[in-house]
């Protein structure tokens, strides 16, 4: 399929949001190199580029074929695609002293010499809530561009020169956070860009059977599957196109599972016919080996590395090696992009299928891929489409390293350090600020803050914290509270198993889980020689998990949560995370 819109990849780790959000309107949408030649480009009906972690003062910074900016077709700028245009137009970009994480209120400028620069802002009205992400600005938009928008730290927030079809945002309307960034990009795709109605998810399952067809030739396909929705979806679509014979299926049991997954999996693909399916237990071989892992990134890493190791044994023991089978997975888009998938892009986090040995079998041709051009709301609207039972497409996405990135581990002790209004936790989880990587400390207040932006502007003025809690409960003072030494044990995952069978038993009972998109719940090495955890509650809302909101739950149901939490042994705390994405990841590393 053609697309219309090409989304310029700057490296920026919503660049493909952008597009899931133009295909959200109906419109086909590709993601292409930032470099690709204006010639390349010709017949589209409009280009966006994406923001990104570089200056455009940097050597070796993105940048595109300047004359795509005087070729007529319309071009949309987004945060460092805004300054980039400003840049290369003559315009004046300057460094900030500080980076500018979070909400922020957008004033717009109406005037009747604007009336057509008003097309990015049609059905917009009053000042605006959007969401920023930057350290670089506009201080000084190019000759023949007009100031749209402005925040109160950023003068040129919006600009454009609507008589060259020419658009730029320092803002992101690509996420939640930005309620009217739907709009905006309704106006320039279908306002500047003239662009018609041509993709639906739903349509593409025959095209998606027929490539699966296409990879696998004459040979099977053996997939690992996890249970979740999207290798669920990616095995029934590799059932419908090549028969159950044909399809093997294999469950790894990592140890790192919640209470009862292996149960679930295995009676749910049996309900999806499949014939060829087998659980393999492996939890000795994973917890061995995961055994002083500390690191974040390492634990990914070695736990993708096994993962391979279980494969390969399998593989060479069923005879799986003989030319006749390729391996199929359910990777999407985000499972690429959060790892510095996109051309110029930070790595955020490792996933578990895009470490080394993955990626040997990818280059040897080896697999089939069929949801990897999707997003997660995509897959479930396939899975729709298959008719897949609603106990599978309705489940909370599971990382594929399981407990282990949910249970935090530490080598020495550290106590908590008052700072400011709040607690220090000498605890770091993994964040995305300004499309980049952090590694960063935690802050505890006390009472949960009126609104968002409170969090946001505390995570905004200290650059040692990427993400906020609140104190709900803890044993003792949370003064007297320090990281203990713990790491991967048996011990620790089954604390940890069982707080989240706790959250999850009462989320379901109250129908809070249908209210929220993942509900993660993490443990935390912070607590007393007696008491050596702390258990962190993280509700979020999504829709692809590209951008998350957190989400307040009622007030008794958190009390029943914390009163039988704190029941669970060795639980010193409870948290609640209170932490946006960006510029907290969802998971915690």
């Amino acid at each position: 399929m053609r697309p219309q819109i090409t989304v310029l990849d700057a490296g920026g780790q919503y660049c493909h949001l952008i597009a899931r959000k133009v295909r959200d309107l109906g419109v086909y949408a590709e993601v292409a190199p930032s470099e690709t030649p204006a010639s390349e480009l010709a017949g589209r009906k409009g280009v966006i580029i994406s923001g990104g972690p570089s200056s455009v003062y940097d050597p070796g910074s993105p940048t595109i074929d300047p004359r795509l900016l005087h070729a007529g077709v319309p071009v949309l700028g987004i945060c460092y695609g805004q300054q980039l245009m400003a840049h290369i137009l003559g315009g004046r970009v300057e460094k900030g002293e500080r980076g500018e994480y979070g909400f922020s209120r957008l004033d717009l400028r109406r005037t009747d010499s604007l009336f057509r620069g008003d097309i990015l802002f049609k059905g917009i009205e009053g000042r605006q809530q959007v969401w920023m992400s930057h350290r670089d600005a506009v201080q000084a938009p190019p000759e023949g561009f007009h100031v749209l928008g402005s925040t109160e730290t950023c003068t040129v927030a919006a600009m454009a020169s609507p008589e060259r079809g020419l658009y730029a945002v320092q803002f992101h309307p690509e996420v939640a956070h930005t309620p009217c960034g739907a709009q905006i990009l309704k106006n320039f795709v279908f306002g500047a860009c003239g662009c018609v109605q041509d993709w639906d998810p739903a349509g593409q399952v025959a095209i998606v059977e027929n490539q699966i067809r296409e990879a696998a030739q004459n040979r099977n396909v053996f997939f690992f599957v996890s249970g979740g929705v999207d290798s669920t979806v990616a095995y029934t679509l590799c059932l419908r196109a090549l028969g159950p014979e044909r399809v093997h299926g294999t469950y790894v049991d990592t140890g790192l599972m919640r209470q009862g997954e292996t149960d679930f999996v295995r009676a749910s693909f049996a309900a999806l016919g499949a014939r060829a399916f087998e659980v393999e237990d492996a939890a000795g071989q994973f917890l061995g080996a995961l055994a002083g892992a500390v690191n974040p990134e390492e634990k990914r890493h070695i736990i993708g590395e096994e993962f391979v190791r279980v494969q390969q044994r399998i593989l060479e023991s069923e005879n799986f090696l003989n030319g006749r089978w390729i391996l199929g997975q359910g990777t999407i888009y985000p499972d690429t992009i959060e790892s510095g998938g996109t051309a110029k892009a930070d790595l955020i986090k490792t996933h578990h299928n895009r470490v080394a040995g993955i990626q040997r079998l990818i280059d040897e041709g080896r697999i089939v891929e069929p949801l990897s051009s999707f997003y997660k709301d995509e897959v479930r609207t396939i899975g729709r489409q298959l008719n897949l039972a609603p106990a599978l497409l309705d489940r909370h996405p599971f990382p594929g390293p399981g407990l282990a990135i949910r249970c935090l581990c530490a080598t020495s002790e550290a106590r908590v350090e008052k700072l400011g209004d709040g607690w220090l936790l000498p605890v770091h989880s993994v964040g995305v600020q300004g499309d980049s990587r952090t590694y960063r400390a935690v802050l505890a207040i006390d009472d949960f803050p009126d609104s968002p932006e409170e969090t946001s502007s505390l995570i905004n003025k200290n650059e040692r914290i990427n993400r906020v809690v609140v104190q709900a409960w803890t044993a003792g003072k949370l003064a007297d509270l320090r990281t203990v030494p713990g790491f991967l044990t048996a011990e620790r995952l089954e604390r940890l198993r069982r707080a989240d069978a706790v959250v999850r038993r009462l989320t379901h009972a109250s129908g809070f889980d249908r209210a929220v998109w993942q509900f993660p719940v993490v443990l935390i090495p912070l607590g007393t020689s007696d008491l050596p955890d702390s258990v962190v509650l993280r509700p979020i809302d999504s829709v692809d998990g590209m951008t998350a909101s957190a989400v307040r739950m009622p007030p008794e149901l958190l009390a029943e949560i914390v009163r039988e939490v704190s029941a669970v042994p060795g639980v010193a705390g409870v948290f609640y995370d209170l932490t946006n994405k960006p510029p907290g990841t969802i998971e915690w590393e």
